[in-house]
């Protein structure tokens, strides 16, 4: 049999035809096999397929061979990666706010690769997320790159830092100063990723969107601030603070009805100690950081719920709803 041209692609070849081609519901026979490869000009006789089919097993490609009828039907098993575990990253990377568009096609289309032809339209699936707003900074990418980068080195970051204003445009905040921050960690809140890091300057820890990020470079000047996070636990930073707005830290009382119980554990986790006062309430003691944001969730929640100390927190929450009252007063 004479050799086609492109022989010595013949392995790469075979190994993209099963992959594609083939899955746990979708076999191959071998006519179809060698017809595949010829659509590639490669000419192969069934013995050839047969030994390169095993090398294919030494590769971590895994072919199994049923015997249906009078011939054999050939299919991949056992992928890196199950179906339903696509399917889900697949949701994450639709659903994730952070990821823009253009990313997100980009991400799903390699994912794709992962599984044959036929399971990669089973992941060309929509996930409706109401008012979805998607990042529109291609950047962010190379951003977090370069924080996990900076951190590994123990290097400052200088980047620029932006804003939206009433026009839609974006402008530099502080006329466009460098930022000078010792990067110590990223966090997940309400959709977003968020730099934590160490502000020299200030003295103390301050968190950043990763989207509004700009020009991010690596500084030669080593991290500071490591006393401070020593002794800070990145998720419960992200817990005590709602919305990622800062504020003094406090311990607050709350007297929380039990229909709220599952809003507890959902916001402070199931370690959360809850008193019962009555058949109907329970006290709960979290520390928080304190401000509108805190204060705007436990507005949200209603009767349901009340701030029972400490004063300095009550009156906080008084005087919140005198502003409010009088702002919409006629």
């Amino acid at each position: 049999m004479p050799k086609g041209k492109n022989q010595k692609f013949k392995l790469y070849r075979l190994a993209q035809i099963m992959l594609e081609q083939t899955d746990e519901e979708h076999y191959i026979t071998m006519p179809e096999i060698m017809s595949a490869l010829a659509e590639y000009e490669i000419t192969a006789d069934r013995k050839s397929i047969y030994a390169d089919l095993k090398d294919l097993e030494k590769l971590g490609i895994e072919i199994e061979g049923e015997r249906i009828g009078s011939g054999y039907h050939y299919h991949v098993i056992g992928r890196n990666f199950e179906l339903p575990e696509l399917k889900l990253l697949v949701d994450a990377i639709q659903s994730s706010k952070f990821i823009t568009e253009r990313k997100t096609n980009a991400l799903i289309k390699k994912l794709e690769k992962m599984v044959s032809k036929y399971d990669a339209q089973k992941l060309q699936r929509q996930v409706y997320v109401s008012g979805r707003i998607k990042t529109m900074n291609e950047s962010i990418y190379y951003t977090v790159d370069a924080i996990h980068n900076a951190i590994t080195e123990n290097k400052k970051i200088k980047f620029q830092y932006y804003q939206w204003n009433v026009k839609k445009e974006m402008e530099l905040r502080h006329n466009g100063a460098w930022y000078h921050i010792s990067p110590w960690g990223l966090s997940w809140a309400d959709e977003n990723y968020y730099l934590v890091g160490f502000d020299s300057e200030a003295g103390k820890i301050k968190h950043y969107r990763v989207d509004k990020i700009l020009k991010i470079r690596m500084s030669k000047e080593e991290r500071e601030g490591r006393e401070y996070f020593q002794r800070l636990d990145m998720a419960d930073y992200a817990k005590k603070s709602f919305g990622m707005f800062g504020g003094k830290e406090q311990t607050v009382r709350l007297l929380v009805h039990n229909s709220l119980v599952g809003v507890i554990i959902d916001r402070f986790g199931k370690d959360i100690m809850m008193i019962p006062q009555d058949e109907q309430h329970f006290i709960v003691n979290v520390d928080v950081h304190i401000s509108r944001q805190f204060l705007g969730w436990v507005f949200s929640l209603g009767k349901q719920i009340k701030i029972v100390g400490p004063d300095e927190v009550v009156d906080k929450m008084k005087k919140e709803i005198s502003r409010l009252v009088g702002q919409y007063e006629l």
